[in-house]
């Protein structure tokens, strides 16, 4: 296998200035801002253009998502809610953006305000991310006052105000209604939709949430031009991911790749391999929120559509690799014991769901667990899902239900 091109964009040496402005801007910096200023009304349709869509892990289309903020009329206050609550584990790319990189996630944050017509802009980060929340403060800091900021707010036709934000530090304060909740200043219990973020968000004001990484792209494509960032992603999919690898591999670590770049690459070149006398078993795509790929799915490209054809998803794009030795139904009660504690209890059948699934799995990993429980696992995940106001609980069915898929050999072997 070939080593593809690394780093290109995102995680280029040239954008990795950490918070010094004269050095973004004596680069390529503000360039893509200069031209968003020029023309407004034409940022949608280039990020349209160029196939842009939610890196936090969705992968909703990025333009659908910032029309519905668009088309809200009125003369009070619109926000922005930079995501940097990155508490998934294994995803670690944000914290890398937000600390080696925060001028274009600035840039790109600014021309999503002039796209949207928004004039308050939140960098909502989790304070457990040191550098991170250090970094995007200074850098904050060194925009406030620069004539940038001053054209972007006179073709806005209002000032623009920015502020870094830290977030509850709780895993569920990354949902997008806790995070509004959390920047009112209350405790991050996700909100009942409808109304949804882009009617009535924070203050009851339209507001737009988008993870960093997704920001981060937007000053290259209004630099680049659509074509050039459609033209990274292999086959059909389009520009570049982030890809966080970890567990038994030898060379963990975030790599920015072409989006649609296979498995196999990604572990055995970037993570060049697993650690030695180790075999692979699976692959928890997207954190523990997830699901699971096998040693079948190697040559899966990694973009949306092709993970979720394998009954599974991209999703932040971490990859958490297992070796052979590890027991799935351990690994798997680790994982729903995590969001059993990260559930707000707001929802009974969210707290009550993952304790019992919890408290399930526990019994069958320690060899005390029955037919009947392993039943009441499998009917767990056909009634739980969608009941809860946020994805948390899906996101232990969720795990839950893919290991049942590709292992229940392993659950059943387990049974007193």
């Amino acid at each position: 296998m070939t080593q593809r091109p690394l780093n290109q964009v995102l995680l280029h040496p040239g954008c990795r200035v950490g918070p010094e402005l004269d050095q973004w801007l004596s680069g390529h910096g503000g360039e893509g801002l200069a031209r968003a200023c020029a023309a407004p009304g034409a940022i949608i349709d280039a990020i349209r253009e160029a196939g842009l869509r939610g890196l936090g892990g969705s992968g909703y289309p990025t333009h659908k998502k910032w029309s519905f903020v668009a088309q809200q009329q009125g003369t009070g206050d619109k926000y922005l809610i930079c995501n940097g609550n990155e508490d998934e584990p294994g995803t670690f790319k944000d914290r890398l953006l937000m600390a080696e990189t925060p001028h274009q996630i600035i840039e790109g944050a600014l021309i999503t305000a002039l796209a949207c017509a928004i004039n308050r802009i939140v960098f909502y980060i989790n304070p457990d991310l040191g550098l991170a929340i250090d970094n995007m403060h200074q850098a904050v800091q060194q925009w406030r006052g620069t004539p940038p900021l001053q054209t972007a707010a006179d073709a806005l036709g209002r000032p623009i105000e920015m502020e870094v934000v830290a977030s509850s530090g709780h895993y569920i304060g990354g949902e997008e209604t806790a995070a509004i909740e959390s920047v009112e200043g209350n405790f991050p219990f996700p909100r009942g939709k409808p109304p949804y973020p882009a009617e009535s968000g924070v203050h009851g004001c339209p507001t737009l949430i988008n993870n960093m990484e997704t920001l981060a792209n937007v000053p290259h494509i209004l630099r680049n031009g659509a074509a050039w960032y459609r033209d990274l992603g292999l086959g059909d999919a389009c520009g570049t991911k982030i890809y966080c690898i970890s567990g038994d591999v030898l060379r963990p670590g975030a790599y920015e790749l072409p989006m649609g770049t296979p498995l196999s690459e990604l572990l055995y070149i970037y993570g060049d391999g697993m650690l030695v006398g180790k075999k692979l078993k699976a692959i928890f795509t997207g954190g523990p929120s997830n699901t699971i790929l096998t040693t079948t799915d190697l040559d899966v490209p990694l973009d949306f559509e092709s993970v979720a054809a394998r009954r599974s998803a991209l999703g932040t794009g971490a990859m958490i690799v297992v070796s052979h030795g590890t027991g799935i139904v351990k690994r798997v009660t680790e994982y729903v014991n995590f969001f059993a504690a990260s559930s707000c209890g707001q929802c009974p059948s969210c707290k009550t769901g993952t304790y019992y699934i919890s408290m399930l799995l526990s019994k069958i990993d320690t060899g005390e667990g029955t037919r009947a429980d392993l039943e009441s696992l499998i009917n767990l995940c056909k009634i739980l899902p969608g009941s809860g106001r946020c994805h948390l609980l899906d996101g232990a069915v969720k795990v839950l239900d893919s290991s049942l898929y590709h292992f229940m050999s392993e659950y059943e072997q387990a049974l007193n």
